[in-house]
């Protein structure tokens, strides 16, 4: 998979993206990580890739050009379809099947946004997905990406040690995960529950089950509901 990330602060991604789960996939060649500046993309002396809005207004807006212009060159040689994404406040909310849709794709392209945000003929001209991480605002797209493609590279065979773990994570069926436990089996007066340690599996995976709805009832139940109308609806077809 290939990952096109263009921002104007590329510098910030270069330690989270080398560490752990992101940085073995790198080395390993299940994804390829780029950066480009839009600030590369200008054409006068001091490199402006924002301007005052029409009509007046605070803060400044990011400039057609130097945005289309990144785009098009990231894409120029593809061979493969492209997948444009705007990391925006305004987009859809990211969720987990959204992670696993765009863990498909074969080269994807996020935009960071800056100031008070695109030019809307950006929006409208790129065909770009617009995501957002969720209803906050952040001073930049660069930590959303962060997130999106964090996301995204732990769903890739091969970049955990063990591939069930992605499948048992929380939200990956709708549930909060289960809790978990390691050892020592007892520390300050708090036990571990003794059907973890019966060897029973078919009693774990029922605790297990029975603890990730109780859970998800208690902390997020609209999970729940969201849950019961993917059934509904799959029942119906």
């Amino acid at each position: 998979m290939r990952i096109d990330i263009l921002t104007l602060f590329p510098e910030v991604f270069e330690a989270y993206f080398g560490a752990s789960i992101i940085g073995r996939a790198v080395s390993s060649g299940l994804v390829r990580i780029f950066y480009t500046n839009f600030r590369e993309f200008t054409d006068d002396k001091h490199r402006t890739v924002d301007d005052k809005p029409f009509s007046g207004g605070p803060g400044m807006v990011m400039k057609c050009k130097p945005v289309f212009d990144a785009v098009e060159h990231v894409c120029r040689d593809a061979t493969v379809e492209v997948t444009r994404v705007l990391l925006t406040p305004q987009g859809e909310r990211l969720n987990q099947r959204m992670v696993e849709e765009l863990a498909g794709t074969e080269h994807l392209v996020l935009l960071c946004g800056h100031y008070e945000g695109f030019d809307e003929r950006i929006r409208q001209g790129l065909g770009a997905r617009e995501i957002s991480i969720g209803d906050y605002v952040l001073s930049g797209g660069e930590s959303a990406a962060m997130v999106v493609v964090d996301a995204i590279v732990r769903l890739l065979p091969g970049s955990l040690g063990d591939d069930e773990s992605a499948a048992n994570d929380s939200f990956s069926d709708g549930l909060l995960e289960h809790p978990q436990y390691t050892r020592p089996r007892a520390f300050r007066g708090m036990e571990v529950p003794e059907v973890l340690l019966s060897g029973n599996h078919a009693e774990i995976e029922a605790w297990r089950r029975s603890e990730s709805r109780k859970r998800t009832m208690q902390r997020r139940p609209d999970l729940l509901d969201r849950e019961g109308d993917a059934g509904a609806s799959t029942d119906n077809q």
